[in-house]
């Protein structure tokens, strides 16, 4: 019998010393705000902050300096095991501009995330709206909006927003002992329940640890939750995304083992959809929708907006549809709308877009197996936190967003042809050595009910014109 992942830390943790804060470096979080708005405009900004995730910060003895994982490996003396590891190291405070190249952009307005800064990689953030409580947004019957500027993000790098339901303490109240909590970045999950997390439940995770990367491995257990990707994307190709999982076995953060967590030959057999249901312009025949001087212009800043329609129209009803809108230059641009044969003619996800793509496009129905719009629906009710990140594919170089994809298959068979990037791009030693100056920023984060964040009367009440 499986537990979900409050239980197992009670079973497991309990006695032991899990993620404790370091304090070598003073963890000062980046300024975020974003606004609340309604039919009469937005509201004062809500200050709230970043914080950088747990998989990126150094984790190091607790009496001195020696790192207790470096490069791809943990340390076998002073990691032996996860209780000894956890007694042994700490986890310590980020400096966020000069070590990760992550800055809050004027006014606290958003956040920039460099690709490349000094020896580190790529970035993930999660939104705090307390420094140890992440914000949980509730999203049924209302809508999502945020600017971001993808230009200098190139083929085989993605700049992405995501939802995914982790605990708000980053489980410090469910985890004895983990007094690391959302202050430090811990309890990240999502759908393709990621079993490189150096941290899961509270637990470090180097049981059969196995390099898979230069500065990565996978460890014997995943953390699983619901995730909806507001926006991935790049310069040339962008794709929002729905995520489902087995409820009631995932309802929250999940730590899953063996088959739970998918396999190489079955990723799609695990409590979790790791594919989801995209919706991706170029993918649905419309190929001059987006892209440098494209309907939406890459080249400059644009908005993008997100709708969660429920069945009843209220807060209280399930979600039927995911609708998608965009603003560029005061203009207001309704998605592309599909233009493949055997799909209907549609610009959002909806439980018989899904169905008819996963027909015509051969992707598999595990969106639907693993309880469709259903599951994210109560995912959405119980609240979910909003992750801004920068990062490459070492699995499939992102060819699935930006390229033809599989590699290899025909590009007019359908729902092959993601994107314009060359199928030989996207290859992380090549684009960790030679695209130092990507960069992504999100911004200006609004948050209503539907119809009250976008439109240009609203930018004004906000202040939108000046920033």
């Amino acid at each position: 019998m499986k537990f979900p992942i409050t239980l197992l830390s009670l079973l497991i943790i309990t006695g032991t010393n899990a993620q404790r804060p370091g304090t070598l470096t003073a963890e000062v979080h980046p300024p975020l705000t974003w606004q609340l708005c309604n039919i009469h405009g937005c509201l004062p900004e809500v200050s709230g902050r970043v914080v950088l995730d747990a998989n990126w910060r150094w984790y190091h003895r607790a009496n001195g300096s020696t790192n207790c994982f470096s490069g791809n490996q943990w340390d076998a003396t002073i990691c032996p095991d996860p209780a000894t590891c956890n007694s042994n190291c700490v986890l310590e405070g980020a400096n966020y501009s000069g070590t990760y190249g992550i800055t809050s952009l004027s006014g606290a307005r958003g956040i920039a995330l460099k690709w490349k800064q000094g020896q580190n990689v790529g970035s993930r953030v999660h939104v705090l709206r307390y420094d140890t409580q992440y914000e949980l947004f509730k999203l049924l019957n209302q809508e999502i909006a945020f600017d971001v500027d993808v230009s200098k993000v190139p083929c085989g790098i993605a700049a992405s927003a995501q939802l995914t339901e982790m605990a708000a303490d980053g489980g410090m109240s469910s985890q004895p002992g983990n007094t690391a909590g959302a202050k430090y970045g811990v309890g990240y999950c999502d759908s393709r329940c990621p079993k490189d997390l150096k941290w899961i439940g509270g637990e470090v995770n180097n049981l059969d640890w196995t390099p898979i990367s230069s500065t990565s491995g996978v460890g014997r257990y995943g953390s699983c939750c619901n995730e909806v990707d507001l926006f991935q994307g790049n310069s040339i190709s962008s794709a929002f995304t729905v995520h489902s999982c087995s409820s009631p076995t995932v309802a929250g953060q999940y730590r899953c083992t063996g088959t739970e967590c998918g396999t190489t030959a079955n990723p799609t057999g695990g409590v979790c959809d790791p594919v989801g249901c995209d919706y991706n312009a170029y993918r649905n025949g419309q190929q001059n929708f987006y892209g440098p001087s494209k309907t939406i212009d890459t080249t400059k800043k644009f908005t993008v907006v997100t709708r969660f329609i429920t069945d009843t129209g209220t807060a209280t009803g399930t979600l039927t549809e995911i609708r998608r809108l965009w603003v560029q230059d005061g203009v207001v641009i309704q998605n592309a709308s599909v233009n493949v044969a055997g799909i209907s003619t549609a610009n959002s996800i909806s439980t018989g877009y899904c169905a008819a793509k996963e027909t015509v496009f051969g992707d598999p129905t595990s969106f639907e197996d693993h309880g469709g719009l259903g599951s994210v629906s109560g995912a959405l009710n119980r609240g979910m936190v909003l992750t801004f990140s920068i990062w490459d594919d070492p699995a499939a170089h992102l060819l699935w967003l930006d390229s033809n994809y599989p590699a290899g298959t025909s590009p007019t068979q359908a729902g092959v042809a993601r994107g314009t990037c060359p199928t030989s791009s996207g290859d992380p030693a090549v684009v960790e050595a030679n695209e130092v100056d990507a960069s992504v920023t999100f911004s200006w984060v609004r948050v209503g009910p539907i119809g009250t964040t976008y439109e240009l009367q609203k930018w004004e009440q906000c202040g939108g014109v000046a920033f």
